[in-house]
């Protein structure tokens, strides 16, 4: 799934080339076990992203990933192919973060962009703002994670 509709690459791309509309997908990355249990027992440390056993015993019926770690995993993908590696500008954050679907050890995931907004900044001209809505999707096209991101990109002229 490397499907876009960019006409530039991630490394020489800035706010003109966000259009209103276009719809960008990207994948794919790899769920992988030892991964899911390292980043759980760092950063959630609950029984069913640290214990494949606790897992199997849990309402998931498996291991899973954390929530935060899914979202890394979307952040990868986001920075390797939609986001722009010489404009980007940071982000003020994002909003309607959801997560849908468990994510297992051996799933691989992709995603789908939506441009919902660019708008060029009427203060800072030399910037702009777009607004992107995220589908992260697992190998048989379900939905697991949801977000609506936000991300200040400079201008090509």
């Amino acid at each position: 799934m490397n499907h876009n509709t960019f006409t530039t690459s991630v490394e020489d791309r800035y706010f003109e080339d966000y259009v209103t509309g276009d719809v960008h997908k990207f994948g794919s990355i790899s769920v992988e076990a030892d991964e899911v249990i390292t980043f759980a027992k760092r950063f959630d440390p609950q029984p069913f992203h640290t214990d494949p056993e606790a897992g199997r015993q849990s309402i998931y019926g498996g291991l899973i990933a954390s929530g935060w770690h899914t979202a890394s995993l979307m952040m990868r993908l986001f920075v390797d192919h939609f986001l722009s590696h010489n404009a980007s500008l940071g982000s003020p954050g994002v909003d309607e973060l959801r997560w849908l679907k468990p994510v297992y050890p051996g799933d691989t995931l992709s995603m789908c962009v939506t441009v919902i907004e660019a708008k060029r900044s009427r203060s800072k001209p030399d910037r702009g703002l777009v607004r992107s809505d995220i589908h992260v999707l697992n190998q048989n096209g379900d939905v697991v994670m949801t977000m609506k991101a936000l991300n200040f990109l400079s201008c090509r002229q």
